[in-house]
This record gives C-alpha cells, structure tokens and sequence, in this order.
C-alpha cells in the first residue's frame, strides 16, 4: 500500500530566484507597503495632534490670557500710582493738544501741571515739620486723654458713692488695647497668607475690565473687536494699516504717534464723526479708496463707514456707525403718526427720513425739479411717493402724475391729481408724452402772462420715465416719443419744463431705474435740481446719478447693499441741509405702505373742493364734447375756460389739442352752460352743465318715445 501513497507535500530544489524578480516581489507584496511606522514617528504625530488641537490651543490661550490679565493689571496700577504722585499726566495732555494745535487747551493743561508742581512742594516742606508737629499733637492728645478718662471716673466714683471707680475708665481702655493686640495676634497670620493673594486677584480684577491682554490671548468674542468704541488710537493704527506708504511713514515720524492728524472724536447720531488731517504727500482719494479696508481697520463693515471730504484742505471726514445700528429700522414718517400735519410748497419741508446721524432730514421742493433713480425693488416709488403725500396736504398744488408701471403704487392719488395715467405699453408712454406737453403748454401760456400774475403749483410726476426714454413708438409726422436726439417729443418736453418752468412754478419730478446714457439723457438728469439715487450697480451709473462733483466728494450710493439698504439715499441738493464742505448727504427714508398712504390721501382730499382725475383714454372712440366738459369739469363749482380747455387736450389731444375760446363758446352758446363773467374771468359752472346734460337726455327720450 505505501507503494499508492501519493504525497501532499514534495520536498524539491528550488530553482534559483533571479533579481529582477525579487524586486518584483517586494513591490507587489502586501506585508511591504505595510510596514510598522517607527515609535518615535507615532510620538511625534501624536505630539503634533495634541499641540495643535483647538482645545489646547484654547486652554494654552486662556492660561496666557489669565496671567497677562495680572501683568496688566500690575502695570495700571503702577501708571496710575506713577501719574497721581507726578507730573507726567499734565506732560502727556499737554504734548497732545501741541499735536492737535489746540493751544488754548496746552496753555490750561501748563497752567495745571504747575499748580500740580507747586502744591507738590508745599506738601514736601510740610514733611520736614511734620516730625515735631506729630509729637506736640501726640503729647497733646495723650494729655486731653487722660484727662478726660480722669473726669470721667470722678463723675463715675461720685455717682456710685465709690472712690475704687476712679480708675474705671482708664482700666476699661486697657482692657480693650489688650483685646485689640490678641485679634491682631490671631488674625496676623491668616492676613499675612491671604493678603498677597488678594491683591494678585485684585489686580487680575483690574486687567480683566481693561482687556489688559494681547490681542492673540483675548477670547474669541473680545478678538474680534466688531462694536468697539473709537478711540484716537484705533482710528490712528486704523490708517497707518491702510496700504498708504506715505502715511504710514508720516505716522511713525510723528512725535505724538500721529495723535495730530485727529481732530475731536464727537457723537454723531448712531455713530461718531471724526476729522483726519492727511500729512503731505497723502490724497483723500487714497483713503476713499480704501473704504473697506479702513472699515475692518475699524472692526466695522463696509456700509457702517462713510468717508467725505472737509472743507479743509487734505481732510477727510470719518463717520462710522455702532455696530448694527444701520440694520435697525427707522421710525415711521409724521405723516403718518401727525394726523394734523400740514403742508406748505413755498415755505415747508417734506419729513422725508434721517440722516446717518439719526436727525431728521427734511427736503424743499419749492421750484426744484427732482430726479431720483437707482435699481429695481429698492425703494425708489415709496421715496418719490411719499414726497407727493406730503405735497398733496398743500392744497394749492395741482398733481398730473403718469405711473409707467400701472400696478396700483399711485392709484391714491385718483381724486388728488388732475391727470393720472398708470400702466406700462406704449399707449401709455404716449399718454405720459402729451401728459408733459400740456405741463410745457401750461408753462408757456403763464410765461405770457401779465408780471406779477400769481400762479398755484404744478407738478408733474413720471415714474418710471426709462421707459418714455426708450419708447420706440413715432407719431404721424414721424417724430419719436422716446430717445434723446431734438425730433423726441418726450426728451424735447422735458428738457423745456426745466429750462423755464420753476419761473412760473410748473415742475417736473422723475423716477428711474438703472440709469444709462441711453435711458436717462445727460441734459436731462442735470436739469434737475434735486437729485438722489438708492443702490446702483458701478460708479459710472452713481456719477450718472448724482454728478461728477458728489461722487468725487464722497457719495457712494454704488456702495450702498442691494436688498439691505432699501429706501436710502444719498441726495445731492441745495433743498436739505448737507453737513457744510460736503456735496451730498445719506437719508434713510421714512417708509409709507399703501393703506398709510391712503389714509393720507384721504386727508388730502378733504382739504380740496373736489378734483376730476382724468384717466387713459382709447384712442380714436367718438368724442360726446358736453359729456367730456362735464367730466373734466368735475365736483368743482366753477372751473375757468381756460382750465376747460387745457383738461379737456388732456382728455383727448386729438380731438381737443387744437381748441379755442371760440371751439368751446360754439359748443355751449345756447344753452343754459354759456359761460359767463365771474370775478372779471370767464367761467363754466358745474350745476349750468349738468342741467344742460339733464335736459338734453330728457329731450332725447321724449324723441325716441
């Protein structure tokens, strides 16, 4: 049998292994790429791990901090021992307002120092006699002592009929020393061990509430430093980490560590305003460039920071907000809590918002043609609007206004305005076109009339004007309502209202988004007096905006966050009040949502006798003259001729644009609506024409019958 055994295992020779195939081996071989990794390399990595984590690095910092807050401590402690019993705070106050050129305060702060100095030496000569004025005082003091102890144990011995209780009060003193020597034996000791202990934790105490630390040992929270207050030397590291070479170089070779170039650091609203004098070789323009970085310089963002330039020469005016007090909203508007607030278009001031100080910011609209802009949904209708509330509590003021968007943002005003057009088709940019030819028409007829005629308000209101701009619609002749060129009716009406029409009180106010050369003309923007602009998108389409002379000043409404900063503005005009040496001012307006605003329109209507609001039209229906004369006529008792006449070219250009006094007395002459003298001008009374239509209808059913 062991003849069939097959064996499992045969021992043969192996055959010699070449090289090439050993290197192979290895490579390909699991237990190679496997090898163990030396103790000394796992130690390390584990070392690193633990140094580096974040909980060591936050209890190596929070140690660090803890013993700083002592060091720091120790060091106020002993500025302030050092300032008390010297004269090195008055030095240091007067070096500092030498800096600043504030000579009348160096002269008080030598003035102090001296007397510092002097009653410093009076308290010195008194210590040579102090010695021997202690003694006689102590000798003097034991006398009086004893003699008083003495008197009152004879008071003591008499009273109780005992001669013994003469020593009484002298034996009583005794014993109280005796009990005041053994608590200060006992308590000695633990005084002596808890008092060092009690000023390092006093000490700490003090470098704690300073922030004594720097700032890489100071939690993460104190670190950051966002809504610290501004401090001379903030505002001076501030600048000099800037980027500016120059003035970082100034700022190391001044001799009070640049303390010069800051004027007075004052509260200004929900923030603080400070002066910057730049040395030579510095611009404003560098700084304003570098808003942002001047910003985090500041622990702020970029919107809580505003820099303009002074009146003085290489100025620069800094206002930088608490942290998150721009986020905060603004009160609501008087109009809307004032329910008795008047207005007045000569003399008044429209409560329009805030300025970044948190003072109220009032605009003049007396004869200043307004033009505000800025991009889409931030804010631009509710700013322009809410000037138009206020105007309309003015009862004096006549309102066309022309709503190119047409979702209901006027519509209060129906009752309010004379004319009122709201939507956004090309019909309506047409109905816009003439609604400013007749303010031109109107401009023109009180330019000739006699001087010294009184005319009331006119202001005309064109929101969304872009789209009269980029209208591409051409009339009968040919002539385009938009564009820019001499033949736009559109372009050519307006830039006449603002050539003449603030002489005789016809203005014009425009609202527009996203300013262009193409949809916002050059000759048009600058006609305007009053000029504001919410966030837009480059500084090319601020300077647009506002002009070259704001934006170089400082204005930056390019700056402004789109979404975040709605409804504020930055306005160029001689209407507010602007900080003196600046081109512009920032208002955050005061919002009114649509029922506020139609509780103030209705406030305004019944202040009026009642207005007809002329709406868009359908081109080319068959015109009833009587029933349109009624209708612009309207709730008014009488309304002159001519005003018949010039509502009636609004109502229909092409049917009335061409009337006259002759056009309209061939319409009326015969019937109870003649018109007639009143106060020495022809007039047309309401209750005459609604007759007229009363009978007429009653004639013509009697007919049909």
């Amino acid at each position: 049998m062991s003849d069939n055994v097959v064996p499992l295992f045969e021992k043969t020779t192996p055959a010699p292994i070449e090289p090439a195939a050993v290197v192979t081996a290895a490579v390909a071989s699991p237990a190679a790429e496997k090898a163990p990794v030396p103790l000394w390399v796992r130690s390390a990595r584990g070392i690193r791990t633990v140094a580096t984590h974040e909980t060591t690095k936050t209890a190596c910092r929070a140690t660090a901090r803890h013993g700083l807050y002592v060091l720091g401590g120790t060091r106020i402690v002993a500025r302030r021992t050092w300032e008390g019993r010297t004269a090195s705070r008055y030095e240091r106050m007067l070096r500092a307002a030498e800096a600043a050129g504030n000579m009348e305060a160096a002269t008080e702060w030598e003035e102090r120092g001296q007397r510092f100095r002097q009653e410093r030496h009076r308290r010195r000569m008194d210590l040579l006699t102090a010695p021997m004025d202690a003694a006689k005082g102590i000798a003097a003091g034991l006398g009086i002592g004893a003699g008083g102890l003495l008197l009152i144990g004879i008071m003591l011995a008499v009273a109780n009929k005992d001669w013994t209780d003469i020593g009484a009060p002298t034996m009583a003193l005794i014993e109280l020393v005796r009990w005041i020597v053994f608590i200060i034996t006992v308590t000695w000791g633990p005084l002596v061990t808890i008092g060092p202990w009690a000023v390092l934790l006093g000490l700490w105490a003090l470098g704690k509430n300073q922030q004594a630390a720097p700032q890489w040992a100071l939690p993460a929270n104190a670190r950051s430093g966002e809504g610290e207050p501004i401090t001379p030397s903030i505002v001076v590291l501030a600048l000099r980490n800037l980027g500016v070479a120059p003035l970082r170089t100034a700022i190391k070779e001044m001799g009070d560590a640049g303390a010069s170039m800051l004027g007075p650091i004052r509260i200004a609203g929900c923030g603080v305003e400070v002066d910057v004098t730049l040395p030579s070789g510095v611009s404003t323009d560098e700084v304003q460039k570098r808003r942002r970085k001047l910003a985090e310089n500041l622990s702020r963002h970029e919107h809580e920071v505003f820099i303009t330039i002074a009146e003085a020469a290489r100025t620069v005016r800094l206002w930088v907000a608490d942290s998150g007090a721009l986020d905060e909203p603004i009160g609501p508007s008087p109009l809307v809590t004032d329910p008795d607030s008047k207005a007045d278009y000569k003399s008044g001031k429209a409560p329009w918002g805030q300025d970044l100080r948190g003072d109220a910011a009032a605009l003049s609209l007396y004869q200043r043609h307004l033009l505000i802009t800025g991009l889409s949904n931030q804010g631009k209708t509710a700013a322009l609007r809410s000037l138009a509330l206020w105007l309309a509590l003015d009862r004096t003021v006549e309102f066309r206004i022309a709503d190119l968007k047409g979702i209901g943002d006027w519509g209060m005003f129906d009752g309010l305005a004379t004319v009122l057009i709201q939507g956004p088709t090309d019909d309506h940019v047409i109905q816009a076109t003439e609604m400013v030819e007749g303010l031109v028409a109107e401009m023109e007829r009180r330019l000739q009339a006699p001087p010294g005629t009184k005319f009331t308000p006119l202001v005309g209101i064109v929101d969304e004007a872009q789209l009269a701009f980029m209208c591409p619609v051409v009339d009968s002749e040919k002539r385009p309502y938009g564009g820019s060129k001499a033949t736009s009716r559109y372009f050519m009406a307006v830039r006449k209202v603002h050539n003449q029409g603030r002489a005789v009180d016809v203005i014009l106010w425009e609202g527009t988004q996203d300013p262009t050369d193409q949809n916002l003309p050059k000759l048009v923007r600058e006609g305007a007096h009053t000029r504001a602009s919410l966030v837009l998108g480059t500084e090319s389409q601020a300077r647009m905006a506002l002009g070259d002379k704001a934006i170089d000043g400082g204005a930056a409404p390019h700056l402004l966050r789109q979404g975040l900063d709605k409804g504020t503005l930055v306005v160029a005009s001689d209407g507010i009040a602007i900080p003196a040496g600046q081109a512009s001012i920032t208002v955050r307006t005061h919002y009114i949502d649509d029922d506020q605003a139609l509780e103030i329109a209705n406030r305004a209507r019944a202040l009026r006798d009642g207005v007809t609001t002329l709406h868009v039209i359908e081109q080319g229906e068959e015109r009833d003259s009587l029933a349109d004369i009624a209708t612009v006529v309207g709730d008014t008792n009488r309304v002159l001729t001519q005003d018949v006449l010039q509502r009636l070219a609004v109502l229909s250009e092409d049917s009335y644009g061409s009337w006259t006094h002759a056009d309209l007395k061939r319409v009326l002459d015969g019937t109870p609506a003649e018109p007639y003298k009143s106060d020495g001008r022809m007039v047309v009374a309401r209750e005459r024409i609604a007759r007229t239509l009363a009978n007429r209808d009653t004639d013509g059913s009697a007919s049909a019958s």
